[in-house]
């Protein structure tokens, strides 16, 4: 023992240090790897044909194939293996067909949405929801909450379509609140045709990911923020440079009302004279 042949303690105050018992100090060390790889050889055979079965189910299959052993040494096992945490599954979905992108010639043609995430200086998380008119590349709206599920998506939508008139198309990617039955019945009511871009390819929601990064640059990263409150109305007076005020480098230099100015009412906006 290390405690006694670096201290010179004797071996009663050396198991009492270390809070073992005095018969530990002469029982050599056992492999437990060769005592249980009859348990370990059966629970990963097991295990690799039904990956899908718990603890139990892999523990009844190894009674009915012959095996006595406790289950409390199959859980020890099982346990070591790390074969009880739980595995992450990958989100399954539909197939995705890749839509040109283009530059609409008209307002209110098709719009982009995205999220995105930040926190305030007390450690407290928000989202905002970004909508973008990819005519002008117009930011339409970023609503700040600390929820933004798919009816309040809808929601925000429908007092864009109040103001503006109704897109025909609505680009997104394949979050939660953008598969949701809300967002769905919204586009079926409006009907708004929903562009899912294909999984883990951003790029084909260009126009919204650019205004995401000057957006983070020119607020989130820019500000300390105490409050929601805060976030919005710096947001809102952003927002309205953005639109009117802040050259494009895409449109020419120019800010995306002055590029293709809004038509003063909806009908004129959602009306495409290129048809």
């Amino acid at each position: 023992m290390t405690l006694v042949a670096t201290h010179g303690l004797s071996v009663v105050r050396a198991c009492q240090v270390a809070g073992l018992s005095r018969a530990a100090s002469y029982t050599p060390l056992a492999d437990r790897t060769e005592q249980d790889a009859a348990v370990i050889a059966a629970v990963t055979a097991v295990a690799a044909q039904r990956p899908r079965w718990g603890f139990w189910k892999c523990y009844d299959r190894l009674r009915l194939d012959g095996h006595r052993w406790n289950w409390k040494k199959v859980y020890r096992v099982y346990c070591a293996l790390r074969l009880h945490l739980p595995r992450r599954t990958k989100r399954r979905l539909p197939t995705r067909v890749l839509r040109p992108m283009g530059a609409p010639a008209t307002l209110t043609r098709t719009w982009a949405v995205d999220f995105m995430h930040d926190m305030l200086y007390d450690g407290r998380r928000f989202r905002t929801l970004n909508v973008l008119d990819e005519g002008n590349r117009e930011g339409l709206a970023i609503e700040v909450g600390t929820s933004l599920t798919g009816t309040r998506v809808a929601s925000v939508l429908d007092q864009l379509v109040a103001i503006h008139g109704a897109p025909r198309a609505l680009r997104c990617d394949n979050g939660p609140e953008l598969l949701s039955r809300p967002l769905t019945e919204w586009c079926e009511r409006h009907g708004v045709v929903l562009q899912h871009i294909q999984p883990g390819k951003p790029n084909q929601n260009a126009y919204i990911e650019r205004f995401n990064r000057t957006y983070r640059r020119e607020v989130l990263d820019a500000y300390v923020f105490a409050s929601l409150a805060q976030v919005r109305a710096e947001t809102e007076s952003w927002l309205q440079t953005y639109n009117t005020e802040r050259p494009h480098d895409s449109l020419g230099g120019v800010s995306p009302l002055t590029f293709l100015p809004r038509p003063t009412t909806p009908l004129q906006s959602s009306f495409d004279l290129s048809d």
